[in-house]
């Protein structure tokens, strides 16, 4: 199940999420802790050029490691000028120490939307093997049906977990497979939201909190971590190709592979399956008060 899991790499460069207590990792701990994820089965990283460092920190990685290279997803700024698209190709190849980009992405649908003449382009540095595929990170339905008929993007990103889940998404993952995408998720763990306590006052854990007291339930009655029934569920989805987890530290991430090894049973798939947010607003972390 490793290799279905890519790690994301925003903790490298940023401080992130509402559970991170530690701030950034330094180099060091950074390099250790992907040495760790490829000897344990990872080979997929995902950056961005607005991860603070991330790309230089990949690099020296790669330098280090150079027969151990990860297959590197990585994102434009929000605004990139189509002159400079193949400049900035090259300079993250470059940055990162490798000959491909896996994944060049549009770090939003409205990045993809007013950088859309930059298609052209993209797909020809594909035809030059610079970069595999060309992907968009997408936050809701609408902006995924979208992208349906769009041949050109190959790779969809969109968010996937135990609320924003199968009955919010499924319908439209199951018609972005049978075009042929590839689907990656991200907030597996809705940037820590599912380890709060719901006594917690943040306003989104009390906005949530009857969905959150559901999850406890479960993962009482199957015996696992929060962590664990996290995890599973979006592994075990047969349409979703690759999971994307984030952690700041080599334990964090020792446990995450631990419990990507749990197998969630049909009766808890079904539970989480019925659970349903109404405002899927408080399901995106970029609305959160």
């Amino acid at each position: 199940m490793n290799s279905k899991l890519i790690l994301g790499t925003v903790q490298f460069g940023l401080k992130y999420g509402i559970n991170n207590t530690i701030g950034k990792p330094k180099k060091e701990e950074v390099l250790s802790l992907l040495k760790v994820a490829y000897n344990s089965g990872i080979r997929i990283l995902d950056t961005a050029q607005a991860y603070g460092n991330a790309h230089q920190l990949i690099g020296n990685y790669h330098k280090e490691q150079n027969n151990f290279k990860f297959k590197i997803i990585t994102k434009f700024p929000h605004q990139i000028k189509h002159n400079l698209i193949k400049s900035k190709v090259l300079e993250y190849l470059d940055l990162m120490n490798v000959n491909t980009l896996d994944v060049i992405m549009f770090h939003s649908f409205d990045s993809f939307k007013s950088n859309y003449n930059s298609l052209k382009t993209l797909n020809e540095l594909k035809s030059e093997g610079l970069i595999k595929n060309i992907g968009v990170s997408v936050y809701t339905n609408t902006q995924l049906e979208s992208l349906l008929n769009e041949d050109l993007i190959t790779v969809v990103q969109l968010p996937f977990n135990l609320l924003d889940n199968f009955s919010v998404r499924g319908v439209l993952i199951n018609k972005l497979k049978e075009k042929g995408k590839i689907i990656h998720t991200r907030s597996a763990f809705l940037q820590g939201l599912f380890f709060k306590k719901i006594t917690d006052n943040l306003s989104i854990v009390q906005a949530l909190k009857r969905h959150l007291k559901t999850l406890n339930k479960i993962t009482k009655k199957q015996g696992c971590s929060m962590e664990a029934l996290a995890l599973s569920y979006c592994i075990k989805q047969n349409n979703i190709d690759n999971v994307i987890i984030g952690v700041d530290s080599i334990s964090q991430l020792n446990a995450n592979i631990k419990a990507a090894a749990y197998e969630v049973n049909e009766e808890a798939l079904k539970c989480i399956d019925n659970i349903t947010v109404e405002n899927l607003d408080l399901l995106n972390p970029s609305l959160w008060k």
